[in-house]
This record gives C-alpha cells, structure tokens and sequence, in this order.
C-alpha cells in the first residue's frame, strides 16, 4: 500500500492547487514566464502622489480593478483571484468544504476617507458623526470593511469554506503561517483538505512612510527594475509590493482517493520567535537558525537534502546578511554551493503575501525544473559568499526546498517541500 503517513505517523500533506497574483500578472503561468526569464515588475508609483517622499517605487498591481479602492478591496480581489485559480487547479467543484487560513495585513481607513467621511455629516461632533456617515456611505458599513476578519469572512462564503474562518497577521512571515495553519489542521485529522491563502493590498501611501520613517526601503527610484538586489554589496533596503497566493492543501489520502493531481508535498513547518528587537534581528542569527532546524525536523529531512533555498532576501542590509549567517550556519560548507535565490529582486517584498508567493514558486520550481534567478547581482557582497543564482534562471533538478520568512517582531517561519512523500 502507499505511504500516507510522514516519519511521525501523522497524515501526508500534498499541493492540489497553486493560484498566484504578483505586480508581474495574474496566474502563475504568466508569473512563472516572467519569475523565470528573469523580468522585474518594479515600477514607479502613480497611484497617488509621491512628490514629497523619499521612495517613489513599487511593485504594485495597478491592472486589477481594485487597485483604486483602498487596501481592503485590493486585499480581497488579490486573496480571490489567487483562491479561485488555486481551487480550479485541484478539480475541486461546488464549496471548498475545508477551513480557510488567510494572511493579511492589518489594513485601516485610509486618512484620505477620513477627512472624506468627516467632512460630509451634519451629525454630532467628534466620533459620533464620523460613525453616522460611515454607516450612510454608499450604502455600505464602512467600518465593517476594513475590520480585522472582514475579507477572510468575504472568501469563506465566496468558496464555501467551513468553520470560522482565521485571519492572521504575522508580519512578513505570515503567507508561510497560514500554510503552516494548514498542515496542522490536516494533520490534526480535523479536515482533509485546507485553502491557505497571502494576500496583501497595502502598498499604500501611508504605508510607504511608515516602512521609511524605519529606513527600510530603497531609494533607488531612478531606475526601478534594478533596485531591489538581495545580497548584493549596494542593496538599500526592500521595494514594497503588493500581491496574493493560494495553496489547496489536502490529505494525500484524499487526493489519492479522489484522483487528483498531486502538485507537492507540504513535508515541513518549523516557527521560532525573535524577542531581540521589534524590527531587528538577533545578532547571532538563532532564532532564524531554530526556525531552520524546526522545519528540518518536521519533514524529517537532513540539511543535505535540500537542493534549493527560496531565500526571503528581503535588499535590506541587515536581513540579508543574517539570512546568510542562518543559512551558513545550517549547511556548513555546503552553503557555498547549494543554489540560493530571491524573488523579490524581480516583485518586491509582499509582506503579508511573501511567504504563500515564494511557497508558490518553490513549488513550480520543483514542477518545472528551473530555477529563478536573483538579479541585479551586479555588485557581490564579499560577506555574502552564496550561489545565488545570478540574472539569469537554472535547469536542475530539484526534488526538495526550504522556503524561508523573516518578518519583523521576531516571526520567523520556514517550509520544507518535497516534489514526492518523504
């Protein structure tokens, strides 16, 4: 009979279904083409004004519909569009029946439609007459749209998911904590199947000086495209993006059973906390490194298993080099010449969405055989001694990956997929 059980006993978790939408399209076919051939889709911001500010670039997704309603119909848009091609892929039809785990930022009323709602009421004063217009509004409850919950709530009736619906926000690790969600519950045996979804609207201008008022983000505006370049000498910091994923995770009992395509397996979870600082991390790296470790553990893999890093290389001076510090400090020697790249050199760093949109493209990594690259490695950081793929993307065979999520306020999560069960 065929394995359906990991090295713990517990239920295989398998990849059904994968839905993608970054700034550099919507499917992962159309991501895919780009990721692979190495296109950026960075650009400069039109959406709103930026005069003034010291970053003028993302990797926004101005072709959705959406892109002009404010974060939390981007979010939803994002979140749906992912969900939707993710549940097609896995030939499930009517409702999901399974739980819904969604990552999502923290989205708030824009200043803009505060000032907008306050300005329109004869009510009462104060807090009282912004609340009267937001119930008047459109026809709408304002305020209940951008509630924490609010679009996960849209999605679970959307697909017809069961139970009550979580939303969680854990930084730039999150999209990697609503899969690990995921996996838990399936093995857990409380469902056979689960939608793990990242998704994250919030490139917003209010956003944009917070992350820079943190001297996070790169100034290199002159030339968009080039200046998101992980684990180069020059990087700067990261280029706020928006984007979404969807993973259909399922038994692989229940997918065996119900014939459909297994695209993956989700062989491990491994989560760690970084108490040193609430946007820097621990000098020696280990809580990066336990989070390593962890997912290692939990798949039941040894380090010289994995045949490639989906790295988080986020640009930013600090994370890339203690990427590497975790990353050398797991694989010794190997670390050298095991192939290490990052997407965001080419879409930016999606926050709430990064860790579902670079487990996406781990698992077509694994699908396709190639291997995306890192550009604008045009400067090597003598510190940063990694194959990191430069410019151009690689035919290999990779049968394992181990995705990685550093997020600000100590979330660190990591994921080991495998192409067969372990």
């Amino acid at each position: 009979m065929a394995k359906l059980t990991d090295h713990l006993g517990r239920p295989i978790v398998a990849v059904t279904g994968i839905g993608v939408v970054t700034s550099l399209g919507v499917d992962k076919r159309d991501n895919w083409g780009a990721l692979t051939a190495g296109r950026s889709g960075i650009h400069p911001i039109t959406r709103f004004p930026v005069d003034h500010l010291n970053t003028r670039i993302s990797g926004m997704v101005d072709f959705l519909s959406s892109s002009s309603q404010g974060a939390s119909a981007l979010t939803y848009e994002l979140a749906e569009l992912a969900a939707a091609e993710a549940i097609g892929q896995s030939g499930i039809s009517g409702d999901f029946r399974g739980p819904l785990f969604l990552a999502s930022p923290p989205v708030e009323l824009s200043w803009q439609s505060r000032f907008a709602m306050y300005g329109q009421s004869d009510e009462a004063e104060g807090y009282a007459r912004l609340l009267a217009v937001a119930h008047k509004q459109n026809g709408t409850d304002v305020f209940s749209s951008v509630m924490f919950g609010a679009v996960a709530d849209r999605l679970a009736d959307r697909f017809g998911a069961v139970g009550l619906p979580i939303t969680l926000s854990t930084a730039c690790a999150s999209g990697a904590t609503a899969i690990q969600l995921g996996v838990e519950a399936i093995r857990r045996g409380e469902s056979d199947r689960a939608l793990a979804i990242g998704a994250d609207g919030s490139a917003t201008s209010e956003a944009l000086i917070r992350f820079s008022l943190l001297s996070a983000l790169s100034t290199q505006n002159d030339v968009p495209e080039k200046a998101s370049k992980p684990f180069s000498k020059d990087r700067d910091g990261f280029v706020l993006a928006e984007g979404g994923a969807a993973l259909v995770l399922e038994s692989l009992e229940s997918a065996r059973a119900r014939g459909a395509t297994v695209l993956g397996i989700l062989a491990g979870c491994g989560e760690r906390a970084d108490d040193f600082h609430r946007t820097r991390s621990k000098p020696d790296g280990s809580p990066a490194i336990a989070a390593v470790r962890a997912a290692l553990a939990d798949s039941g893999l040894s380090d010289d298993q994995i045949d490639y890093v989906n790295a988080h290389g986020t640009s930013t001076p600090e994370n890339d080099k203690m990427e590497h510090l975790s990353l050398s400090t797991v694989f010794g020697e190997r670390v050298r010449s095991i192939p290490i790249s990052s997407n965001k050199s080419m879409i930016g760093h999606t926050l709430s969405a990064a860790g579902a949109v670079e487990a996406a493209f781990s698992l077509m990594t694994m699908l396709e055989g190639v291997i995306p690259p890192t550009i604008n490695y045009d400067h090597p950081d003598p510190a940063i001694d990694l194959d990191v793929v430069p410019h151009r993307s690689r035919t290999a065979e990779v049968s394992a990956v181990l995705s990685n999520s550093f997020g600000f306020g100590g979330q660190n999560t990591c994921l080991v997929m495998t192409r067969e069960p372990v």
